[in-house]
């Protein structure tokens, strides 16, 4: 099958849906399929052979972060070429409401579409006042999926009808096995956290706070963040003698991502809303790594209600370091909620995932043409 597949957000940036569509991309390649990916991206930067620049993408605030897309007459122009050169069975557009290729194609492409809602949020007036100058584009999409029940719901209240649920993907043989950092976890135990350091929805603040009131508790406990954003700003935020104990790495690749994952005692999704799935969370699991996670639906769900992971109040420092700390102080319950974690993430393996998807591809391949330019 010949498949196209329109990213959102800038290749650049990491993020859940750009991983979700490059393991979706790499999955199918591995299974025999043809994939190109047209993404935000600018002409010189390095790209997998699968993947298509579509030009620089441009930052614009959305969904309480900051979504970098592509938009304009020469984003149009190449999403055009793209269709026509690859004449695909089926054209996937992941996140079809935000203004960025997927919309674009959907307006440009003629034949099957299918669609995947990643995003989770309450009603949204742009979406609401934007649906009539859209809904040309969308009622040109045959198949559905949203990633999770929250996405589902997002999907139904700005749009309507419904979608097919298939979660997210997680490659979870690359996160097994890793070598820890040196010198990590060590004997105090060690807490972690990967996300936007700056974005006040993956709540790193929260995590702060809880740390200050852990690290009064156990004077050799350690915190590994890792993610994009300022550390000096956000070790500032630690008292004085706590900072020699919080290490901030940055952005790290995967590699390292996953060996961040092998050198912490628990991992911490302190992620206040606006989730829809919680990818890093079930990639935690998949490195077999204990979890504490806000209670918001999107983890209720992941780590089925508090069976494959602790759950504490969402924005609550005091209860989060109450439930790190009975994790820390457990080593047993530790080791069962990783063996729980582990059997609750196989269902999201890709190779899972990817047929699912497939499936809906064929469905809504049966008696139409390969995809094309609208005329």
């Amino acid at each position: 099958m010949r498949i196209g597949i329109a990213c959102p957000y800038s290749w650049a940036v990491p993020g859940g849906v750009q991983q979700h569509i490059r393991d979706l991309a790499e999955t199918l390649i591995g299974l025999g399929h043809e994939v190109s990916v047209i993404t935000p991206a600018d002409d010189d930067q390095p790209l997998p052979d699968y993947v298509v620049p579509a030009g620089r993408a441009v930052p614009v605030p959305y969904n309480g972060s900051v979504a970098r897309l592509a938009f304009g007459p020469l984003s149009v122009g190449r999403v055009r070429r793209w269709l026509k050169e690859g004449d695909f069975d089926v054209l996937h557009v992941h996140e079809p409401t935000v203004p960025s290729l997927p919309l674009l194609a959907c307006w440009v492409a003629a034949g099957p579409i299918v669609a995947t809602v990643h995003t989770a949020m309450r009603r949204s007036r742009v979406l609401l006042a934007t649906q009539p100058v859209m809904r040309s584009a969308l009622e040109k999409i045959d198949g559905r999926i949203a990633v999770s029940e929250a996405a589902r719901t997002t999907l139904v209240e700005h749009l309507g009808g419904d979608a097919v649920l298939i979660p997210n993907g997680v490659a979870t043989k690359r996160y097994r096995h890793a070598v820890p950092l040196d010198g990590w976890p060590g004997p105090g135990g060690a807490i972690g956290f990967l996300g936007r350091m700056e974005e006040p929805r993956k709540g790193l603040a929260v995590l702060l706070k809880a740390f200050e009131i852990l690290a009064a508790e156990r004077p050799g406990l350690r915190l590994l963040v890792a993610g994009p954003g300022d550390a000096a700003a956000q070790l500032h935020k630690l008292p004085e003698p706590l900072r020699e104990r919080a290490f901030f790495l940055g952005e790290v690749d995967e590699e390292e991502k996953v060996r961040v994952l092998h050198s912490v005692d628990v991992f911490c999704s302190p992620n206040t809303g606006g989730e829809s799935f919680g990818i890093v969370t079930a990639e935690a699991m998949a490195a077999g790594v204990p979890v504490v996670a806000s209670d918001i639906e999107a983890f209720r769900q992941v780590l089925r209600n508090g069976r494959a992971g602790e759950l504490f109040a969402n924005g609550d420092p005091a209860d989060l370091a109450r439930a790190a700390g009975r994790l820390l102080d457990d080593p047993a319950q530790r080791a069962d909620l990783a063996v729980a974690a582990l059997a609750a993430v196989a269902e999201y393996d890709w190779d899972v995932v990817a047929r699912e998807v497939l499936s809906v591809y064929e469905t809504v391949v049966l008696g139409r043409a390969t995809v094309g330019v609208a005329q």
